[in-house]
Order: structure tokens, then sequence, then C-alpha cells
């Protein structure tokens, strides 16, 4: 997905926001102004994490930041399961909680409340246009034997396993596999993450390779190459994988909350609409 200038501009202020160096931001500037046709916010952030490890030694830490979230999510996670069982159709609850918990993204957030995080789960009915990418969703997964779920956020990934124990109980014949980041990132989840909040109980945990918050099929190690060639179904959560993923030739699935203008203007939509589309 192309950088707009008004994407570009806003990368770099986040930059700003973080720092007054000036050869820093000099430096992430001449990254953004010289950028490729081709290059993602997801690759140019992955660029300006090597600036910043240049300047100040290491990358920002979002450690304690990835565990409250962790535990906050893990705190409602029995309650938001016996909802789930309970619903009509369990699987696409989780599906909608799931997507929920792509609010929990300090890469596209200007900034993150609890509470609105929270009250977003007032509303986890799936909506008529949801229900369409929902059936083929269904229809793909009944015929296929591999499942990938490309994961995104801390937090987020607590309402992905939750999906994934639905996933498993409806088609008991996939595979499940689950791709996270491979080095720390913002917020996004990696493979201690991942076992920490117990994903690995319900998927494979495979690694991306690089800390870069999205999936570039050229940055990929050899078995993550071969795991997203192979599986049946794919399913990409947030902005970032989208970003990096779409217009591909792949078909995947998405599910993501439209948290910037990016976003909003692409699908028309308010702040926060969450998307779940098929490409």
């Amino acid at each position: 997905m192309r950088i707009s200038q008004s994407c570009a501009d806003c990368l770099y202020e986040r930059q700003k926001k973080k720092t007054d160096n000036a050869g820093y931001l000099a430096e992430v500037k001449a990254l953004l102004d010289n950028r490729r046709e081709t290059d993602t916010s997801p690759y140019m952030v992955y660029l300006f994490n090597k600036v910043h490890m240049k300047y100040f030694g290491s990358s920002a830490d979002y450690s304690d930041v990835k565990k409250q979230y962790n535990d906050l999510v893990l705190n409602m996670e029995d309650k938001l399961r016996a909802e789930i069982n309970a619903a009509g159709d369990p699987l696409a609850k989780a599906l909608i909680m799931a997507r929920i918990g792509n609010y929990i993204d300090f890469g596209a957030m200007s900034s993150i409340d609890s509470s609105e995080f929270l009250s977003l789960f007032c509303t986890t009915e799936m909506r008529e246009d949801d229900s369409e990418t929902y059936r083929s969703f269904l229809n793909e997964c009944a015929g296929a034997k591999s499942f990938l779920l490309i994961c995104d956020n801390c937090g987020e990934i607590v309402l992905d396993k939750l999906m994934l124990e639905q996933l498993k109980k409806r088609f008991p014949q996939l595979t499940v596999r689950a791709m996270v980041r491979g080095g720390d990132i913002l917020n996004d989840a990696t493979a201690e993450d991942a076992h920490y909040v117990g994903l690995d109980d319900v998927a494979e945990i495979i690694s991306n390779g690089e800390a870069i918050a999205g999936t570039i099929y050229d940055m990929l190690p050899d078995e993550a190459k071969a795991v997203l060639d192979t599986s049946d179904v794919i399913l990409a959560k947030g902005q970032g994988n989208f970003e990096s993923m779409s217009g591909q030739g792949r078909h995947v699935f998405y599910e993501f909350l439209c948290k910037c203008e990016l976003f909003t203007t692409r699908f028309n939509v308010p702040k926060l609409t969450g998307m779940f589309i098929e490409e």
C-alpha cells in the first residue's frame, strides 16, 4: 500500500514527538524523501528503528506497555470466553472481539485509552458487510487443511487466542500456525509475548524473522515463506499487515480497525470502524 505524502508527513511528525535530535530527524526525513513507490509504512518504521539504534543505542522500549495490555486482556479472558461460548455463533463473536483488539496499536494511534478500548466491547455483533466476508471465510476453512494467522499487537493476541480456540472447534481438521514479529518493534507481538499469553496452546508459533511491524515477503526467513506459500487460509491482522501484504496477488482475509486518515479515507468510514475483507 503506497505511502501518500500525508502519510509520510504523519510518520515524520510522530518521530518529532519522540525526540528533537536534529541528526536523527534529518536521517528520518531523508529516508522519507527518498522512499520508493513500493515502500510501505511498516518498512519505513523498520528503517527508522535502525537509525534510532544508531543514535540512541537501542530501539524504543515498549516492554512495560506490552505487558500492561497483555495483562489487561488476560484478566478479561474468562469473561470474554464465556460470552463467546454463549453466542449463537461463537466463531463470529470471537472474530469481532479479535478485531476490537486491534485498537491496541502504539504505531497508528496518537494515544491509547484503556476506557475507549473497553467501550468497544459494547458492540460485538457482526455487521451485514462483515457477514458476506464471513460466509466466504467459513467456506474456505471448511475445505482447508492449514490455517495461518498473521498477528499484530500485544493484548490483541489474547483475543486472537480466543478466536483460534473457536476456529479449531469449528474446523478440527485445520493445522493452525501463528506468525509473530521476529524482534521488538513498537508494541507488536513477538514469540515471547505469544508464549506469555498462551497463544502457543492453540497454534504453532513462527517468526517473520525481523523487527518489522508488517509482513514483507522478501524479508521473511525460508520457513516463514514456506508457511505463507502453502497455507490454505490466511488471516492477517492489523493495518501494518494490510499495508505490506495487499496487492501482492495472494488470497488473504484481513481484519483491522481503521485508525488513521489513510484508512478512513480509503474505505470511506469513520475512525475505529472495523474491517473484515477478502482479497
